[in-house]
């Protein structure tokens, strides 16, 4: 008898492992996904399309469609990760980043094509490249802030986020300066919930990718705790980015959204109305 109860422990250790093995990132999306859109009262008929190409989503198109793209997937561990994934993109549409970028190439690009002179067009092309490249950079902050909105509307951990860029590639920059992955975008995040979730900075994230991040960071959070200037400076700067971001939002709730994706008035009064603090 004691064998056979042996047996069957030594069975379950082994089948234990395996059972765990089988989370899937890819596989989480759908429920994730689908975990994000009720919560926030988006259009729960949106489809999550795993794809192995870069995309970039200004829209749900026209068959209500989001893509999220596998290497980012492979990032994640968890599902507050693959949230955070999905989020990002869910912000991407509802800040049109796309279509402003779009707008923005077509400007530059037909300034470029009405000058003569080579210098000229030169110069041209250059401006429209730095003001791409500007604008894809506040793009991909907004978007990361509108996605850490969504996800705790949903009951995620948006530090997760943070986690995630930091698993990601970094720049050169980032090299350079031994700062972590993506640190500016992920600072971003961090100072945004700082000032307006408060309790989710309180409560961190319990893996080592954050635990290193937030080591790495707070020298600098406790200079400015310390210094009255800086620290007025940072409440100033978070609130004005605040009212901009609620400006935003009211005017993509006015008008339907342009991009073709109409989220309802709860996500939008949500996204604007519903931090901690100021």
């Amino acid at each position: 008898m004691k064998k056979i109860i042996l047996s069957l422990m030594l069975a379950a250790s082994i089948a234990m492992p395996s059972l765990a093995a089988t989370w899937s990132a890819v596989d989480r999306v759908p429920t994730v996904g689908k975990q994000i859109l009720t919560k926030n009262n988006l259009p729960t008929d949106t489809k999550f399309v795993v794809t192995e190409t870069a995309v970039q989503n200004s829209t749900s198109n026209t068959n209500n469609e989001i893509y999220i793209q596998k290497e980012a997937l492979g990032y994640t561990g968890n599902d507050n990760e693959v949230a955070a994934v999905i989020a990002q993109e869910i912000g991407t549409i509802i800040n049109a980043n796309a279509s402003k970028k779009k707008l923005v190439s077509n400007i530059t690009s037909a300034l470029a094509g009405s000058v003569s002179g080579e210098n000229a067009q030169n110069n041209a092309l250059i401006l429209n490249q730095l003001a791409m490249n500007n604008m894809s950079e506040k793009d991909q902050m907004n978007a990361d802030v509108t996605g850490v909105d969504l996800m705790i509307q949903a009951g995620y951990n948006p530090l997760a986020m943070v986690v995630v860029l930091g698993k990601m590639p970094g720049s050169t920059m980032d090299t350079l300066k031994s700062q972590p992955n993506n640190f500016k975008r992920s600072m971003y995040i961090y100072d945004y919930l700082t000032y307006n979730y408060p309790s989710k900075i309180k409560a961190g994230y319990n893996c080592k990718e954050y635990k290193n991040f937030a080591a790495y960071v707070q020298p600098t959070v406790d200079e400015r705790k310390a210094d009255k200037k800086k620290l007025a400076k940072f409440n100033k700067e978070q609130a004005k980015l605040k009212a901009e971001r609620a400006k935003q939002i009211a005017k993509y709730k006015a008008t339907g959204g342009l991009n073709g994706w109409d989220a309802s008035y709860t996500i939008l009064k949500n996204l604007s109305e519903s931090s901690e603090s100021k």
